[in-house]
């Protein structure tokens, strides 16, 4: 079953909703303006149920089907934008300045938008499907505000599925592992204290520059003399801050940056250890460190069955030599990973073909995707809840 003719002849028309999203940009949790355009479109639809404010500018839709009752499947998007300066230069660019859909986050919420205008007029299931449209991807873990406001629980959803887009993919492909396919993120923060001079006299100071010099390097060593080489592990020192003149050493250094682990058992041995490395390359040198470790999105888990399935079903759409399915995982890190920690699923990735990298101002979401995302919808909706 290849792209369906129906989606293809959609196919400009969800385009030129993917164009006004983008052109409309909202980040983390205000995302008010998108979230009223998608409900109005589930209603323009004839879904069931829409009902919005759920995970704060979440909205959920419910389309049910037309062959009995049965379990209720969740299929999910993203919402928001990043703040970044678009410089595209496409006609249909960002008119917020300092804000911009360099994730996809419109192309994934337009193709989500696909599937249930289809899904809602033809309704070839039994059971129901929950559209989820999130906010606050991002880094505001807009997935886990919609879980702790009842989102699995008040729909009955038994099993949930994501997709984003992947750059340099080609369009008509699709990417899939099982098992950890995004890393857990976490942040850190590093106060290394000592005691400012005139620079001109190093020898009065605890010079917590130098300090951070030997920490930034000594981090590195967690990974690359600490860590089985088979266990992915970064640790990155994004910022340093630290004195305002030239000719004075300051009283303090901050350091902030992220970890990225992709095993619980590597997690808690890099968060152990990058404490212990920095607060004694500090003491090394006269000088204390203080550390903040802060746990982000946990590891996105793709469960065996549900990739499996996902697997037929991309094959379905593009052949089965155009899905890989032994994928490598990424580093980067995703939200839906609360999803998939409270049910099983399996979140894919979607060719995106030639453009720029995701988090890039020059990105834009490839519109010759939107078939290839509407059908597998579709049809992993029409499968699953085959009557």
């Amino acid at each position: 079953m290849p792209v369906l003719n129906r989606v293809a002849e959609m196919q400009e028309e969800v385009a030129e909703w993917r164009r006004h999203i983008h052109q409309n940009p909202e980040i983390l949790y205000e995302v008010h303006e998108t979230a009223k355009f998608v409900a109005e479109k589930l209603k323009s639809f004839g879904c069931d149920v829409v009902e919005t404010g759920i995970g704060r500018t979440g909205v959920v839709g419910i389309i049910k089907g037309s062959r009995g009752d049965g379990p209720v499947i969740g299929f999910r998007a993203d919402m928001d934008a990043l703040p970044i300066l678009e410089t595209s230069g496409k006609p249909w660019a960002s008119k917020t300045p300092g804000k911009a859909h360099s994730c996809g986050h419109d192309g994934h919420t337009a193709m989500l938008l696909g599937a249930a205008r289809y899904l809602a007029e033809t309704r070839n299931f039994s059971g129901s499907v929950a559209v989820i449209f999130q906010p606050a991807e991002e880094g505001g873990a807009g997935a886990l505000a919609m879980i702790d406001d009842g989102l699995m629980e008040k729909f009955g959803i038994r099993q949930v599925y994501g997709m984003h887009n992947e750059p340099h993919l080609p369009v008509g492909q699709f990417s899939i592992r099982k098992g950890s396919v995004m890393a857990a993120a976490d942040s850190f923060e590093i106060t290394i204290h000592g005691r400012g001079s005139h620079a001109a006299q190093p020898h009065l100071s605890v010079d917590p520059v130098l300090a951070s010099a030997h920490i930034i390097i000594a981090l590195q060593s967690i990974v690359s003399r600490e860590t089985d080489p088979l266990k992915s592990l970064v640790v990155t020192v994004a910022t340093t801050h630290g004195g305002e003149a030239n000719n004075v050493i300051p009283g303090f250094v901050r350091l902030t940056g992220t970890v990225r682990t992709l095993l619980p058992e590597t997690r808690d041995f890099a968060e152990k250890r990058l404490t212990e490395v920095a607060q004694s390359t500090a003491i090394a040198h006269g000088a204390t460190a203080e550390v903040v470790y802060r746990r982000g999105y946990p590891v996105t888990f793709n469960h065996a069955d549900e990739t499996e399935f996902a697997i037929g079903v991309a094959g379905k759409v593009a052949g089965a030599k155009s899905v890989t399915t032994d994928a490598p995982p990424h580093m980067g890190a995703e939200d839906f990973s609360y999803m998939l920690e409270k049910r099983p699923g399996a979140f894919i990735f979607i060719g995106n073909g030639d453009t720029a990298t995701l988090h890039n101002p020059a990105y834009d979401f490839n519109d010759e995707a939107i078939p290839y995302g509407v059908s597998y919808w579709v049809t992993l909706a029409e499968t699953a809840l085959a009557a």
